[in-house]
């Protein structure tokens, strides 16, 4: 049933977009997407496991694209510059990202709590949703450490690794305070290819 969870997520997000999340009704996110409450209730058991799924999914989608600002770029600072013009270009599209990137999670959005909760779904992906939830730390590291995978190829030193590691962190850092304070003109790209120029990458 992964196209109906999929409506049942994006009709979520469409409900969430419009109005709080504590004004989201189980049954308008199932009529909206064209099936019944009670698969809505099979699919994520409660309005608590479609908000972690909810989340997980946007979380899975920042880190896919964050994947593909690092792989369609050219030298390591552009590559590290695109990821981070995509953290920041993500955060103020989509309220729930910037929540998970910052740890501000406003009254109009669902606030799950990020340690495991106990799962008892039948579906793999609610059961993967029931469990952690990123933190903003978690995500500077996961970003950092996909980085330097992505970064750290022939040429790179072993030696180079922990350089190239804290060049990887600086840019996701920076981009997070653009996210809390927008940058002026040449906006984050500019700020982070100023910074890495004069680190090692």
């Amino acid at each position: 049933m992964p196209a109906a969870r999929e409506s049942l997520l994006d009709a979520a997000y469409t409900a969430l977009a419009r109005r709080p999340w504590s004004a989201v009704r189980m049954v308008d996110v199932a009529a909206t997407a064209g099936v019944s409450r009670q698969t809505l209730y099979n699919e994520f058991g409660s309005k608590e496991g479609l908000a972690r799924a909810l989340v997980r999914r946007e979380a899975d989608g920042y880190l896919v694209g964050v994947d593909r600002a690092l792989t369609t770029h050219g030298d390591a600072r552009e590559r590290l510059t695109a990821t981070a013009e995509w953290t920041t270009a993500s955060a103020r599209e989509n309220a729930l990202v910037r929540a998970m990137l910052t740890g501000c999670w406003s009254e109009r959005l669902p606030s799950p709590t990020l340690s495991a909760v106990p799962s008892s779904s039948a579906v793999p992906a609610q059961r993967r949703a029931d469990g952690a939830l990123p933190s903003p730390g978690d995500f500077v590291a996961l970003v950092r450490d996909r980085a330097v995978s992505a970064l750290s190829g022939p040429g790179v030193y072993k030696s180079d690794v922990p350089d190239l590691a804290r060049s990887c962190e600086l840019a996701v850092r920076l981009a997070l305070s653009c996210v809390a304070a927008p940058p002026g003109e040449g906006g984050v790209g500019d700020l982070v290819r100023s910074a890495l120029h004069r680190q090692p990458v």
